[in-house]
């Protein structure tokens, strides 16, 4: 498969007899969307109008300077035979800065359900904590990061490897980071499934977001120009938020889709879609939660502490990821809806490197965080910090889950 392919993309609702009405056939109208594509010459649909720019936030701490890739420190090691590898992106070294997040509302869910940043699986071999269903895939360097590249099937089809075969609740989300290389890919797929078989799937390309369902229903919208523009040969952030049949998909910092009812819900996923040695589907940093949100606003905040697992940071590093502002927004609408409280920021990390050095690692860290918010307008007497390392783990450090669950933020209420 060789040639580049835009997906058309609609703001109204898709209510015919040419939407799925079973989990195969979606897959099939998503590939003779691809052929119709092909075989036309049109120029495609100019994307909706960029929506109006924010006001300019307060300018970041020094200790959150612009976020670098996680592994780009690291030198990229030779793909395995036969996988492409995409071409160097000078971009993927420098996400988005945290001021352009500054209006995200992301939240991640508080328990992480299964992790996999594919550090821990060899180049060039299939990653333990997947299944394969269908096609083939292998764990490769992309752009200066380890991740998993869907390499051939029409359609490929994999997923984790789970204990509970119904693992998700009312309320959960799905973030991963993906890579479109400059010459392809259809872009990769969340497929949503339940024990009756019925089956919803998200799919993100270069154009916009589209859900549809075993049901015949769907909705899609584009990316604002902006975004729309410049989308391939960049790392992209998907974010995905389920509560109960609503859904809503962000990527980077914008929120795309909002399906209000999915007239279904799902208890289980899978990623796939159309994949190829010269045009793959690639994913990273992903990872499934239950729960999502904190509704505390405009209430009167009487917890003890906060756990947040949707602050992040580069490996190794004390830089703050810019898709942790939905996360701090809450933290510093909650602190100004309360403003008597003051918290004591705790940072946690699993039990990577030693523990004098995770110590130290998440002192930084905290620290930057209470940085982070008082750019925002809290105030600095408010706020303490501590490194606590790993010394007080929620969980088992033997599984990627179990570290993701470990490496986090509280927020410790100050009494007296």
């Amino acid at each position: 498969m060789k040639t580049s392919v835009i997906l058309p993309f609609s703001l109204s609702l898709l209510v015919c007899a040419t939407l799925p009405t079973s989990a195969q056939s979606i897959m099939d109208r998503i590939k003779q969307a691809a052929k119709n594509k092909a075989n036309s010459t049109a120029t495609p649909t100019a994307p909706a109008a960029t929506p109006a720019t924010p006001a300019t936030p307060a300018a970041a701490p020094a200790t959150t300077a612009t976020p670098t890739d996680p592994a780009a420190a690291s030198a990229a090691t030779a793909p395995a035979a036969g996988a492409a590898a995409a071409p160097a992106d000078t971009s993927a070294s420098t996400p988005a800065n945290l001021a352009v997040y500054q209006n995200y509302d992301f939240v991640p869910g508080d328990t992480i359900l299964f992790a996999d940043d594919f550090t821990t699986t060899q180049d060039g071999e299939f990653p333990d904590q997947w299944e394969l269903l269908k096609g083939q895939a292998v764990v490769n360097q992309q752009a200066g990061r380890p991740a998993l590249l869907l390499t051939e099937g029409n359609y490929a089809r994999l997923t984790p490897r789970v204990k509970s075969k119904s693992y998700l609740g009312p309320i959960y989300t799905i973030e991963f980071d993906t890579y479109i290389p400059p010459n392809g890919s259809y872009g990769p797929m969340i497929f949503l499934e339940n024990e009756k078989s019925e089956e919803g799937s998200v799919h993100v390309n270069e154009s916009g977001a589209e859900y549809a369902n075993s049901n015949t229903f769907g909705l899609s919208a584009p990316y604002p120009a902006s975004l729309a523009g410049s989308f391939r040969a960049h790392w992209r952030h998907v974010a995905i938020a389920v509560k109960n049949s609503q859904l809503k998909v962000y990527v980077d910092q914008f929120r795309i889709l909002t399906v209000p009812d999915m007239h279904n819900t799902f208890s289980s996923i899978g990623i796939g879609g159309i994949g190829g040695l010269e045009q793959p589907l690639i994913y990273t940093n992903f990872r499934v939660a239950s729960g999502g949100g904190m509704n505390t606003i405009g209430q009167k905040f009487t917890d003890a502490k906060i756990v947040t697992h949707g602050i992040n940071f580069d490996v190794d590093k004390a830089t703050l990821r810019p898709e942790s502002m939905g996360t701090l927004n809450q933290i510093k609408r909650i602190l100004t809806d309360n403003p008597d409280l003051k918290f004591e920021i705790d940072g946690h990390t699993d039990n990577s490197g030693t523990s004098a050095h995770n110590v130290i690692l998440s002192q930084h860290r905290a620290d930057a965080v209470k940085g982070q918010l008082v750019s925002m307008g809290i105030d600095a007497s408010r706020l303490t910090t501590k490194g606590l390392g790993d010394t007080k783990p929620m969980t088992t450090n033997d599984t990627p889950e179990g570290k993701a669950n470990n490496r986090r933020v509280e927020f410790v209420r100050i009494t007296g």
